[in-house]
């Protein structure tokens, strides 16, 4: 395995590979990330990894300092599952300038959910994905479901740039006992990691309601702020859990609701001081 830094060797590494299959990630690499590679490389050939920790995309109340940075480990893990090339830049590789040039996704898709409490959090996204996308050009990229609403960011981004990529989405690789893998996992302490997998029993919970009681819109937003409840009777501070149509995540309609038209549960929320989210598809 190739590690790189400069988007000029970069480049000419993958001079005339034209079935390149991408895994963008911010490092700190897990089963989750590893679970990507290999559908990566059912897909395309060679597979190429970023790792880059991409500071646009954070808060200035958020962990970009703090957040676990194992350049060693990943490229470790990256060998093993034969990836061709570990793209690595540093922020003066891939911004030598101010990134003054953005691109910012819709408000109805962007400034919703984790828009919301997240503001410039996708337009960070949508402009480093582009940038690592001109970088490596690849055939495929793959996304983790995990994050949904990234995912559904990412993908209309590439369709209306008609960027010649083909976007996969990858399931959520889950722990035992169904907490969604994430690097932040490992900000949590050990009673708030017994904790952790309740957020995923809620949206199971939800699902099956949703499913077997058909509720109206009125019933709908009345179970999730049950949901919400109990997160917050259990020491949880919730930021969101709704139900929103797949398709473009906005809020469903009663008619929808009827036509049992393809759903996902959304939810982010903070347990101590480690912010978790996961979301649940309802088909």
């Amino acid at each position: 395995m190739r590690q790189i830094s400069s988007i000029t060797e970069l480049r000419d590494q993958l001079r005339g590979q034209n079935r390149v299959a991408f895994v963008p990630t911010m490092g700190n690499l897990h089963e989750g990330h590893m679970s990507l590679m290999r559908i990566a490389a059912t897909h395309g050939d060679p597979v190429v990894a970023s790792v880059f920790v991409n500071r646009l995309q954070f808060g200035p109340n958020e962990d970009f300092d703090k957040y676990p940075r194992t350049m060693q480990e990943d490229a470790e893990k990256l060998e093993k599952e034969h990836v061709y090339v570990m793209f690595a830049p540093t922020e003066r590789d891939l911004y030598p300038e101010p990134q003054d040039y953005r691109i910012k996704p819709p408000d109805d898709l962007g400034g919703t959910l984790e828009g919301e409490f997240r503001p410039g959090f996708f337009e960070g996204v949508c402009t480093v994905v582009t940038k690592l996308f001109n970088c490596v050009q690849p055939k495929v990229a793959v996304f983790g479901k995990k994050d949904y609403q990234q995912l559904m960011i990412i993908r209309r981004l590439v369709a209306q740039l008609a960027m010649p990529i083909e976007i996969i989405a990858a399931p959520t690789v889950r722990a035992e006992d169904g907490l969604a893998l994430s690097s932040r996992n490992r900000y949590l302490s050990e009673e708030h990691r017994a904790e952790a997998p309740f957020l995923y029993q809620l949206l199971n919970e939800l699902s099956n309601q949703v499913k077997t009681g058909r509720p109206n819109l009125d019933q709908l937003v009345q179970l999730e702020q049950d949901c919400a409840k109990k997160l917050v009777s259990r020491g949880w501070n919730p930021d969101y859990f709704e139900v929103r149509r797949q398709a473009d995540l906005q809020r469903p309609t009663n008619q929808n609701l009827s036509d049992q038209t393809p759903l996902v549960i959304l939810a982010a929320a903070k347990l101590g001081q480690t912010r978790l989210i996961d979301n649940l598809e309802i088909n």
